[in-house]
């Protein structure tokens, strides 16, 4: 059970205060930074899982000829 199932579900009131706490923190001339480095971020993830999917689904297919034969060769 994560931290969010002993808070619960975060309501406008609570988003409200957290991000009024990160303008106080940032200040206002640094958020567009910010959110430009959590997008930027956030698109260097997606492109890594897209990459790594392809990756693995490539790699299961040549993976599973090869397993097939050294199954083979090592029945005979």
């Amino acid at each position: 059970m994560g931290l969010l199932g002993i808070v619960g579900p975060l309501g406008g009131q609570e988003l409200l205060i957290i991000l009024l706490i990160i303008l106080v923190l940032f200040g206002g001339s640094k958020l567009p930074k910010l959110a430009r480095s959590l997008g930027q971020a956030q698109k260097e993830f997606k492109t890594g899982m897209n990459e790594s999917s392809a990756d693995g689904q490539a790699g299961e297919s040549t993976g599973t000829g090869t397993n097939s034969t050294k199954t083979n060769s090592s029945q005979t």
